[in-house]
Protein backbone atom coordinates (compact mmCIF):
# COMPACT_ATOMS: atom_id res chain seq x y z
CA UNK A 1 0.00 0.00 0.00
CA UNK A 2 1.38 3.42 -0.99
CA UNK A 3 1.77 6.13 1.61
CA UNK A 4 0.40 9.52 0.62
CA UNK A 5 2.68 12.47 1.51
CA UNK A 6 0.68 15.13 -0.40
CA UNK A 7 -1.69 17.66 1.20
CA UNK A 8 -3.55 19.11 -1.83
CA UNK A 9 -3.06 22.80 -2.91
CA UNK A 10 -0.08 23.02 -5.28
CA UNK A 11 -0.74 24.07 -8.90
CA UNK A 12 2.68 23.31 -10.45
CA UNK A 13 2.21 19.89 -12.02
CA UNK A 14 5.85 18.70 -11.90
CA UNK A 15 6.29 19.63 -8.22
CA UNK A 16 2.89 18.20 -7.34
CA UNK A 17 3.79 14.96 -9.11
CA UNK A 18 7.11 14.62 -7.26
CA UNK A 19 5.47 15.26 -3.88
CA UNK A 20 2.74 12.72 -4.62
CA UNK A 21 5.40 10.06 -5.24
CA UNK A 22 7.43 10.72 -2.07
CA UNK A 23 7.64 7.93 0.45
CA UNK A 24 8.64 8.24 4.09
CA UNK A 25 12.25 9.57 4.30
CA UNK A 26 12.44 10.48 0.59
CA UNK A 27 13.77 14.00 0.09
CA UNK A 28 13.15 17.06 -2.04
CA UNK A 29 15.56 20.00 -2.42
CA UNK A 30 14.63 23.65 -2.74
CA UNK A 31 17.66 25.56 -3.94
CA UNK A 32 18.88 28.98 -4.90
CA UNK A 33 19.72 29.87 -8.50
CA UNK A 34 23.34 28.76 -8.10
CA UNK A 35 22.93 25.33 -6.50
CA UNK A 36 24.38 22.70 -8.85
CA UNK A 37 22.03 19.95 -9.96
CA UNK A 38 23.73 16.55 -10.03
CA UNK A 39 22.76 13.80 -12.45
CA UNK A 40 19.95 11.70 -11.03
CA UNK A 41 17.36 13.90 -9.31
CA UNK A 42 14.72 15.54 -11.47
CA UNK A 43 15.46 19.26 -12.01
CA UNK A 44 12.46 21.55 -11.74
CA UNK A 45 13.56 25.03 -12.76
CA UNK A 46 11.31 27.84 -11.58
CA UNK A 47 13.89 30.65 -11.92
CA UNK A 48 12.61 33.51 -14.08
CA UNK A 49 15.08 36.23 -13.15
CA UNK A 50 17.15 37.22 -10.11
CA UNK A 51 14.98 36.82 -7.03
CA UNK A 52 11.86 35.57 -8.82
CA UNK A 53 10.53 33.36 -7.44
CA UNK A 54 12.29 33.75 -4.13
CA UNK A 55 13.53 30.80 -2.10
CA UNK A 56 11.16 31.47 0.78
CA UNK A 57 8.13 31.79 -1.52
CA UNK A 58 8.90 28.40 -3.04
CA UNK A 59 9.49 26.84 0.40
CA UNK A 60 6.17 28.22 1.67
CA UNK A 61 4.17 26.67 -1.17
CA UNK A 62 6.00 23.34 -1.16
CA UNK A 63 5.64 22.91 2.60
CA UNK A 64 1.90 23.57 2.38
CA UNK A 65 1.73 20.45 0.23
CA UNK A 66 4.45 18.21 1.67
CA UNK A 67 4.56 16.52 5.06
CA UNK A 68 8.02 17.39 6.43
CA UNK A 69 9.88 15.36 9.05
CA UNK A 70 13.42 16.79 8.74
CA UNK A 71 14.99 19.87 7.17
CA UNK A 72 18.69 19.87 6.28
CA UNK A 73 20.62 23.09 5.68
CA UNK A 74 24.21 24.04 5.06
CA UNK A 75 25.70 25.29 8.32
CA UNK A 76 27.12 28.29 6.40
CA UNK A 77 23.62 29.79 6.05
CA UNK A 78 23.73 30.88 9.71
CA UNK A 79 26.70 33.19 9.17
CA UNK A 80 26.43 34.11 5.50
CA UNK A 81 22.66 34.50 5.15
CA UNK A 82 21.19 34.99 8.64
CA UNK A 83 18.01 36.65 7.33
CA UNK A 84 17.01 33.73 5.10
CA UNK A 85 18.03 31.32 7.85
CA UNK A 86 15.77 32.97 10.43
CA UNK A 87 12.90 33.19 7.91
CA UNK A 88 13.26 29.49 7.05
CA UNK A 89 13.42 28.45 10.71
CA UNK A 90 10.30 30.53 11.40
CA UNK A 91 8.53 28.85 8.47
CA UNK A 92 9.51 25.41 9.77
CA UNK A 93 8.42 26.32 13.32
CA UNK A 94 4.99 27.35 12.01
CA UNK A 95 4.83 24.18 9.92
CA UNK A 96 5.49 22.05 13.00
CA UNK A 97 2.47 23.59 14.68
CA UNK A 98 0.30 23.09 11.61
CA UNK A 99 1.40 19.49 11.05
CA UNK A 100 1.36 18.57 14.74
CA UNK A 101 4.83 17.02 14.67
CA UNK A 102 8.41 17.97 15.44
CA UNK A 103 10.56 18.85 12.44
CA UNK A 104 14.20 17.96 13.07
CA UNK A 105 16.67 20.61 11.87
CA UNK A 106 20.07 19.33 10.76
CA UNK A 107 23.10 21.34 9.68
CA UNK A 108 25.91 19.96 7.53
CA UNK A 109 28.71 21.60 5.56
CA UNK A 110 27.81 23.05 2.16
CA UNK A 111 29.99 20.42 0.50
CA UNK A 112 28.13 17.65 2.34
CA UNK A 113 24.85 19.35 1.41
CA UNK A 114 25.72 19.23 -2.30
CA UNK A 115 26.62 15.54 -1.98
CA UNK A 116 23.34 14.83 -0.16
CA UNK A 117 21.28 16.41 -2.98
CA UNK A 118 22.27 13.46 -5.19
CA UNK A 119 19.92 11.26 -3.15
CA UNK A 120 16.87 13.53 -3.52
CA UNK A 121 13.91 12.81 -5.75
CA UNK A 122 14.03 16.31 -7.25
CA UNK A 123 15.74 19.67 -6.98
CA UNK A 124 13.55 22.74 -7.33
CA UNK A 125 15.57 25.75 -8.50
CA UNK A 126 14.27 29.13 -7.35
CA UNK A 127 15.42 32.52 -8.60
CA UNK A 128 17.02 33.26 -5.21
CA UNK A 129 20.41 34.94 -5.49
CA UNK A 130 21.49 35.06 -1.85
CA UNK A 131 24.11 32.65 -0.48
CA UNK A 132 23.25 29.21 0.94
CA UNK A 133 19.48 29.63 0.46
CA UNK A 134 18.96 25.89 0.10
CA UNK A 135 17.13 23.21 2.06
CA UNK A 136 16.63 19.48 1.81
CA UNK A 137 13.15 18.54 3.01
CA UNK A 138 12.72 14.95 4.17
CA UNK A 139 9.20 13.52 3.88
CA UNK A 140 7.28 12.41 6.91
CA UNK A 141 3.96 10.60 7.04
CA UNK A 142 0.53 12.15 7.41
CA UNK A 143 -0.71 9.58 9.92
Amino acid sequence: MEQIMKKGILLHSAISSVISRLGHTDSLVIGDAGLPTPLGPERIDLALTQGIPGFLEVAQVVTREMQVETAIMAQEIRQHNPQRHSELVALLDALQQQQGNTITLRYISHEQFKQQTRHSQAIIRSGECTPYANVILVAGVTF
